[in-house]
């Protein structure tokens, strides 16, 4: 189709040998024992027609992993929608191109053909006409999704499996999963049918549960039975050990679980049920579960009597009822390409009746402000030396004005095209498996990076004592560029890298080392024309062709984990103009409470191609250019995080970044106010369609005729301003100093 990139392929290089004498230990690993790994890449988050997205299980698998057609193919990847009910029948496909034994294409049928339509009877306390009742998520995961992500895995043999984005009481949306039962080793080895049916070898029925007992929009009360009262099915019970349970006011005898009323109290109430769905999964789950909350600014802040966001206080609550299992957050949300970036928005809820904004108004450079801004929640967090950890996803729904074919979009990326996480992976010598993948998530070794800005990152922090055990940062950068040129990190004592903690005495150096791949040829953009933002300071760039213009290193200084009831531990950050100016500009960290804060963060060195953070290119075998940089900090005596952020935009950028290079508010690039746009796009092309009909063919070199049109003038909008304006982020690196803060969060 006439778009590509250029990504290498590099044979893992050993790791140079150093000396040491401190150790470093990283969660739930001894130090100098590590399980080999890479890098792989996957998206968490994303729907089809089982819930609100438009497209089949089929075609979303395809165009994710598949690397000849749609060139971004992903590592693994875990199919998700939203918890509740749907009627349509997600696992028909849309042609016969997507056919197989099992599941072949019926011309009468598709992906938005109801349950019953199809045949399918739904279960449990059924609501709706035929033949368009819903069928409940549970019984859609365990019945029909399960099977057909296995018997996928199978047959195109791909880490594949099914998770959910839950609907939080109390709350908005969190990105989950159960893998227990799922893909076990005989899918390895299983016999595919040659006719139509799979039955499957594994199950999902852990993660079908927890959806009945703990998903908001989940009202059935036959506790997974074929009617309620039946007692035929699973018969299912949400008590957890040791809580009320029963007791509880809100428990229903039918259903076996909490359902809290409405009204005053809503959302402290849901808050409350969320709290004993993280009990469910620790207790019942705890290494096979994950609970992320998703682009959880966008439904603005909590709001105790209704189902809002998400406040500093209830992530605070999350990691400490179930620390392995809620270890993070989305705070760089999928939804790139709409008229509001991450579907953001100025006054976009009402909470008691009055319109509010999501917390910050906008994304910044299309991640939210808890992590976007430095010194704000997820800094705060840090500074607690707590495990939590950040996350991209695409939450792919539908291309908005474009069909899912084409290239244009002025809605959602699919899964890998624009975002993407990189996880480090211990497989060893074995496939990727779900559990590998969720331990990695688990881990924090792991970095997001949108555009395909980098693909490759070595983040390295050492200790280094006068006289014995002394490094130098060309040892340290040895370190991180055998790691990177082998996509994989470093396992030597004394040494740490993201997620992990090194512990040194009082006055040592710490050496930090940097090494990214910012990847030749194009990414995945179909445009060729000159980056409009980029053309404002004069450089003239295709978008298509991005480079990293710089890296920021960020350190915080690590005080502990805050007493829950203390007035540091709970803070909502300003609403509306207290935080977000109608000018674009933002009232600063001094509008923020003190609990969702930390003002000793801050970017304490900028690595660009010249001046004092210049950074060294080097060149691979293969070819492939790595840039590799290094910082000391002189004799450490307080516990403290290291953390990286990138960009392809330099500082001053006119509406982009500020002086200092950090993102502002996307406000100037949504199209959902266009008395707001700023950004002109004035290349004119040869290629450049003018309709909505799909578009497939080669790349656009003018600007599209979706942008929007003031005054005669198309402004930067939609998908065109989010592959303008790249970021990468990395997580944190711990170093806890003998004598100050425990760093508790990492063992």
């Amino acid at each position: 189709m006439g778009y590509g990139f250029n990504k290498s392929k590099i044979a893992l290089a050993a790791i140079a040998a150093i000396s040491t004498t401190a150790i470093v230990s990283a969660p739930g690993t001894a130090s100098a024992a590590k399980t080999a790994g890479t890098y792989v890449s996957g998206d968490f988050h994303n729907h089809t027609t089982c819930s609100d997205g438009s497209i089949s299980m089929q075609k979303l698998v395809k165009k994710v992993t598949d690397k000849v057609d749609t060139p971004w193919g992903l590592d693994w990847f875990v199919q998700a929608g939203h918890g509740g009910s749907g009627n349509r029948n997600c696992t028909l496909v849309e042609d016969a191109s997507l056919a197989t034994p099992a599941y072949p294409y019926v011309s009468t049928q598709g992906p938005t053909t109801t349950w019953e339509t199809s045949g399918v009877t739904p279960k449990g306390l059924v609501s709706g006409t035929s033949p368009n009742r819903v069928m409940w998520r549970w019984q859609s995961i365990q019945e029909f999704q399960y099977p057909l992500i296995e018997y996928l895995a199978a047959a195109k043999n791909l880490p594949l499996f099914i998770g959910i984005e839950s609907v939080a009481p109390g709350h908005e949306h969190v990105s989950a999963a159960v893998i227990t039962g799922q893909m076990p080793a005989s899918v390895d080895t299983a016999t595919l049918p040659t006719t139509p049916g799979y039955t499957a070898l594994g199950n999902a029925s852990a993660l079908a549960q927890w959806e009945y007992c703990f998903d908001r929009n989940d009202t059935d009360t036959s506790r997974g039975n074929t009617a309620v009262g039946s007692g035929i099915g699973n018969n299912w019970s949400c008590a957890v050990t040791g809580s009320l349970n029963e007791a509880d006011v809100s428990w229903s005898a039918v259903a076996q679980k909490l359902i809290p009323a409405g009204g005053t109290g809503t959302g402290t109430k849901g808050h409350n049920k969320t709290l004993e769905g993280l009990k469910w999964m620790a207790e019942k789950h705890g290494n096979g579960s994950y609970y992320v909350p998703a682009h959880l600014e966008r439904a603005g802040p909590f709001n105790p009597d209704g189902n809002n966001g998400f406040n500093i206080e209830h992530l605070r609550n999350f990691n400490n009822t179930a620390p392995r299992v809620a270890f993070g957050f989305e705070s760089q949300p999928g939804h790139g390409a709409s008229d509001n970036r991450g579907e953001y928005q100025v006054q976009r809820n009402t909470i008691n009746g009055v319109k509010v904004d999501s917390v910050g108004g906008t994304t910044y450079g299309g991640t939210g402000v808890y992590a976007g801004y430095v010194g704000g929640v997820w800094d705060a967090l840090l500074g607690e030396g707590r495990n939590w950890w950040f996350f991209a996803s695409s939450d792919w729904h539908n291309r908005g004005s474009f069909g899912p074919d084409d290239r244009r979009s002025s809605q959602d990326f699919y899964p890998g095209e624009y975002q993407r996480d990189y996880v480090m992976v211990r497989n060893g010598g074995d496939k990727l498996r779900p559990q590998a993948i969720v331990d990695g998530l688990r881990s924090g070794n792991s970095f997001a990076s949108s555009g395909q800005l980098i693909d490759r990152l070595a983040f390295v922090a050492c200790s280094s004592y006068a006289g014995i055990g002394a490094r130098t940062n060309a040892s340290v950068e040895a370190l991180a560029l055998a790691a990177a040129t082998g996509n994989t990190d470093i396992d030597k004592a004394g040494c740490a890298t993201m997620g992990e903690k090194l512990a040194v005495r009082p006055g040592a150096d710490i050496v930090i080392s940097v090494v990214v791949r910012d990847p030749a040829g194009t990414n995945y953009s179909p445009y060729t024309f000159p980056n409009p933002s980029l053309l404002q300071v004069g450089i003239n760039q295709p978008i298509n062709q991005p480079v990293l213009d710089h890296v920021d290193l960020i350190r915080g200084l690590v005080t502990g984990y805050k007493t829950p009831g203390s007035a540091d531990y709970s803070g909502e950050w300003p609403r509306n103009t207290n935080w977000l100016r109608t000018d674009g500009t933002t009232a600063g960290l001094s509008a923020v409470p003190a609990a969702a804060k930390n003002l000793s963060a801050a970017v304490i060195r900028t690595f660009s191609g010249a001046g004092t953070g210049a950074w060294t290119e080097v060149t691979a075998a293969d070819g492939s250019k790595f840039l590799k940089m290094s910082y000391r900090i002189p004799a450490v005596a307080a516990s403290q995080y290291v953390r990286l952020r990138g960009s392809n935009l330099p500082a001053s950028v006119p509406y982009e970044t500020d002086a200092s290079g950090n993102p502002l508010s996307d406000l100037y690039t949504n199209a959902n106010d266009t008395s707001k746009l700023r950004i002109p796009c004035t290349t004119v092309g040869a290629n450049v369609p003018t309709t909505t009909a799909t578009y497939t063919g080669a790349n656009i070199d003018g600007c599209p005729a979706h942008l929007p049109v003031v005054g005669g003038v198309k402004y930067v909008a939609y998908d065109v301003a989010a592959w303008s304006d790249l970021w990468f982020y990395s997580n944190p690196i711990y170093v806890e100093v003998a004598g100050s803060t425990v760093v508790a969060g990492v063992k």
